[in-house]
C-alpha cells in the first residue's frame, strides 16, 4: 500500500482540514493538479474551486476554496486559502442566496467600471462553486 500524504487547508481564521490523505487534487490557476506521497516539491497559485482528496479509508472528501496558494512537499500538501469550507459545512440556502446576489451585482456592474465587474464576477464564481459542491453527492465532507 502506498504511503499517505498530510493535507492541511488553512484560512486566516482557522484550520479547515488537517488529516492524512491518499491523494490530493487541487484547482491550480494553470490547471488542476494531483499530489501523491513522494511528489516533487512545488508551489502553485489556486483558483476558486474544489479540493478533492481521498482519506485513509478511501472516502472522497471535498473542500471549497476561494483561491490561495498550495505548497506540495513529498509528505505534505499545505493550502493557504483566502476562504475554505468543507462540503458538509456549506449552508445550501445561504449559498443559493449568495448566488442570486452575485448574479444581480454582475448584471448591474456591466455598465460600471471594470473593477466592479471583476469583483461581481469573482463573487459569482465563488457562489456557483459553493452551490455546486453543496448540492453534489452526500453531505459528508
Amino acid at each position: 500500500m502506498a504511503a499517505n500524504i498530510r493535507l492541511e487547508v488553512v484560512t486566516p481564521e482557522k484550520y479547515v482540514v488537517s488529516e492524512d490523505a491518499q491523494i490530493v487534487v487541487a484547482p491550480g490557476t494553470l490547471g488542476e493538479f494531483g499530489v501523491l506521497s513522494g511528489h516533487t516539491p512545488f508551489l502553485s497559485t489556486l483558483k476558486t474551486g474544489t479540493i478533492r482528496y481521498k482519506d485513509v479509508n478511501n472516502v472522497e472528501r471535498c473542500v471549497f476554496i476561494g483561491g490561495g496558494f498550495a505548497e506540495a512537499l513529498p509528505d505534505k500538501v499545505t493550502v493557504l486559502a483566502e476562504s475554505a469550507e468543507r462540503r458538509c459545512d456549506i449552508d445550501i440556502e445561504r449559498a443559493k442566496s449568495a448566488l442570486k446576489r452575485a448574479q444581480k451585482r454582475l448584471e448591474e456592474a456591466r455598465s460600471k467600471e471594470d473593477i466592479e465587474f471583476a469583483r461581481a464576477r469573482a463573487a459569482l464564481e465563488r457562489a456557483l462553486e459553493r452551490v455546486k459542491l453543496a448540492g453534489s453527492g452526500s453531505r459528508g465532507s
